[in-house]
């Protein structure tokens, strides 16, 4: 009995020993530096409805605000369930905006007033147009308010962006718009 309790001890630790030895398996890495970090953004998925910063990044009239996403670390939140509703500038609405400013934003340094900005653009909901009524306010992800109106048929937002198209993701709603919103002074 001693003999038989013995080796069931003795076996499991010779291959716990012999599994501790090797180096690698297929399911590791070689060396740290191999391993991909990343949020919610990095998860693949060719199968399911795309986020808003999925179809944001396969639009070609949005470079400039996926590089502003991407600047400011913001792409693995709004690649969370949400739902969100996203106010998205074209580029043509960012060339509206002084290249010096635009540049100074992009800036390391400035990466806080950067997503200030960019918050400003984001609704935590789903707010598609036709729930949309004129004088609304919402209050933004960066805690600043927007207002809706209607005029002519058409949807402002702060009577200075107009939304022209909008994208249902995954995620929320992507509401496309001609002007870039810029909250009020703090």
């Amino acid at each position: 009995m001693k003999k038989l309790l013995n080796s069931l001890i003795v076996f499991p630790a010779i291959v716990i020993c012999s599994c501790s030895n090797n180096k690698a398996t297929s399911d590791q890495p070689a060396d740290a530096s191999e391993v991909k970090l990343g949020g919610q953004a990095s998860v693949k998925d060719d199968e399911s409805a795309k986020d808003v910063v999925k179809i944001a990044a396969g639009s070609k009239d949005h470079t400039t605000l996926v590089a502003a996403i991407q600047q400011a670390e913001l792409v693995n939140a709004l690649s969370n369930a949400g739902p969100f509703t996203v106010f998205a500038p074209t580029n043509a609405a960012f060339d509206k905006v002084p290249k010096e400013t635009l540049d100074n934003l992009m800036k390391d340094a400035n990466k806080e007033q950067l997503q200030d900005i960019l918050q400003y653009h984001v609704y935590v909901g789903k707010l598609q147009t036709e729930m949309m009524e004129d004088g609304q306010t919402l209050n933004q992800v960066n805690g600043q308010n927007i207002t809706i109106s209607k005029k002519d048929g058409k949807i402002l937002i702060n009577n200075s962006a107009t939304i022209t198209a909008s994208i249902p993701a995954a995620n929320g709603i992507i509401h496309i718009i001609d002007g870039v919103l810029l909250p009020p002074s703090k």
